[in-house]
């Protein structure tokens, strides 16, 4: 922003006066402001607030070869000092990716200063080192790769330190952009934006039933279990993971509809501006509720085995699935329990992920993430409550789930589970 001869960067949070200039600096600065390029020239003034604007991470870098843009490099914060030297058979960073994006190619790391947009293809084979390009254009870039931190002096560079060694790129990008960071400074694309809102219709709060008869779950009085249950301090000091179940005495049906009833049963619908809105036992964010639980049974009393869903609106079972597939997500679930014993009843989640992405951008799957742990907490203190034994599960075999499900996984996903049942008569008390 210039006025009176004077300038200010803006770029919220960001802002800095530069105060009176020259005209020839003043006009240099209007002129980029316009989304003009600007080349140094011999004006050792212009020169010298180019410089100062880049290394302050103000400017956009655009590298060109004759009359051709190769790429341009767009900061998001303040660089470090140029690399005074290269070393040679530098390679990309594990964290590096190139994508397509806009109709051209981005370089990105997740703990990068800047992005690079890529406009030649000379320059993508030489990212991806299938390029043969020699002279001043690979030069140019192999420094400007360094300076930006895309690349690393060798392959085992990042293996060398835990700190680099143990994170995944999937977990170090997914942690990057589902936060606040240089990358995302403010709420325009990022977080509850109602940016599907005209574009696309908001999923409805109830998820399609299954066919097939439902069945009728038991539903406690909460007043009574107000006066019997334990104190809270009580549930979250006895609370452990239980691995050891007693088939001899199964949960039975009653157990399971009491515990949905007191952990996952729809208590409210509304809606606002079109929106359906809920509430349950378990606080979720924005009040969508995208997450539903599928009980897939092997040994419950008065239950036959199978996949179910939960109905919290109606606190009925519907049957899912009877098959292999079924047979197939106990058998991974046992790796969590003793001795390779199969859950007696294991309680899937999964999340209609549109329900939050109809509302939310680059955090969604992030508050998913928040929420199974929310539920699966609530599961574990209501189980330890009624004196059943939980273990919540770090992985499942999503692939298994969709099939049985019968559902598109863009549409709804396996995010979590947690195996319940009747414990052994001694639970046992060193898996907390």
């Amino acid at each position: 922003m210039t006025a009176g001869g004077a300038a200010i960067l803006l770029a919220p949070p960001h802002k800095e006066r530069l105060g009176k200039l020259p005209p020839a600096q003043l006009q240099a600065l209007k002129n980029l402001n316009a989304g003009e390029q600007i080349e140094p020239g011999h004006d050792p003034g212009v020169r010298a607030v180019l410089e100062s604007l880049a290394e302050g991470g103000w400017l956009t870098i655009t590298v060109r070869s004759g009359d051709t843009d190769l790429y341009t490099i767009r900061p998001f914060k303040a660089p470090p000092a140029r690399p005074s030297a290269v070393e040679q058979n530098r390679t990309l960073s594990k964290f590096a990716i190139m994508r397509q994006h806009k109709g051209q190619f981005v370089l990105e790391h997740p703990m990068s200063w800047c992005d690079i947009d890529i406009y030649d293809s000379r320059i993508v084979g030489l990212v991806s080192g299938l390029g043969t390009e020699e002279g001043a254009v690979a030069d140019r870039l192999a420094a400007d790769l360094k300076w930006t931190g895309h690349t690393v002096a060798d392959r085992a560079a990042e293996d060398q330190e835990f700190s680099t060694r143990s994170w995944g790129a999937h977990e170090l990008w997914f942690h990057r952009l589902s936060n606040l960071s240089e990358r995302v400074l403010t709420w325009e694309e990022f977080g509850p934006t109602r940016w599907a809102d005209g574009e696309f219709p908001p999923l409805p709060a109830r998820k399609a039933s299954y066919p097939g008869d439902p069945i009728t779950l038991y539903a406690p009085d909460i007043e009574t279990l107000r006066e019997s249950d334990p104190s809270i301090t009580a549930v979250l000091e006895d609370r452990v993971s239980c691995r050891d179940f007693d088939d001899s005495a199964p949960i039975t049906l009653e157990q399971v509809g009491e515990l949905l009833f007191r952990t996952a049963r729809t208590k409210l619908l509304r809606t606002a501006k079109g929106v359906e809105y809920l509430s349950r036992p378990y606080p979720a964010g924005g009040a969508v509720y995208e997450l539903e639980i599928y009980p897939v049974v092997r040994n419950v009393a008065g239950l036959a085995a199978g996949m179910y869903h939960y109905d919290s609106f109606d606190h009925v079972l519907r049957p899912v699935a009877d098959d292999s597939v079924v047979e197939r997500m106990l058998k991974t679930s046992s790796l969590t329990l003793s001795e390779g014993q199969l859950p007696q009843v294991l309680f899937v989640i999964a999340a209609r992920s549109g329900r939050l992405m109809w509302t939310y951008e680059q955090v969604p799957y992030a508050i998913i993430l928040k929420h199974v742990g929310v539920v699966l907490q609530t599961i574990y203190l209501a189980s330890t409550a009624m004196g059943l034994g939980a273990v919540a599960q770090g992985y499942g075999d999503t692939a298994a789930f969709n099939e049985a499900a019968k559902v598109d996984e863009l549409e709804e996903c396996n995010v979590g589970s947690i195996v319940v049942g009747s414990p052994t008569a001694e639970r046992p008390s060193a898996s907390r």
